[in-house]
């Protein structure tokens, strides 16, 4: 696996921790990536793109629930939860990195912690996110 989506994966893995424990999380921060990471650029990614995405949570969830009508935000699992506001974070405040890429690399997150409906749904809303972002310009 390349550092970048080491990073992601780690990074989803934090905003899990923050959605199940809150801002408290930010004081474990550190020493959850350094537990569960050797290398030096893959911490600081996935630190960045964690603290990016849980201090704009309430724009990434908005983005999620304009693109997934049909579905709430509380009815998703965490981890459902954190791959889109990750590839949402990413989608809106990332602008180096391909809509394409962080859309794929979200869809491999879900088939390796997710369920068997899960690499669909988070393709899908994010696509939606992607077309509406496209959309804003």
């Amino acid at each position: 696996m390349d550092k970048r989506s080491e990073a992601r994966e780690l990074a989803m893995q934090a905003l899990y921790q923050f959605d199940v424990l809150g801002d408290y999380f930010f004081a474990e921060l550190g020493a959850f990536l350094r537990e569960n990471a050797d290398d030096e650029l893959v911490r600081r990614l996935a630190d960045e793109w964690t603290r990016g995405a849980w201090e704009n949570v309430a724009a990434c969830d908005e983005l999620i629930r304009t693109a997934a009508l049909k579905w709430e935000l509380s009815r998703l699992s965490a981890v459902d939860r954190s791959i889109l506001r990750l590839g949402a974070y990413q989608l809106q405040f990332c602008g180096e990195i391909p809509g394409k890429v962080v859309i794929n690399e979200a869809i491999e997150i879900a088939k390796k912690y997710s369920g068997e409906q899960a690499p669909r749904f988070v393709n899908g809303v994010l696509d939606a996110i992607l077309r509406n972002l496209k959309a804003q310009d």
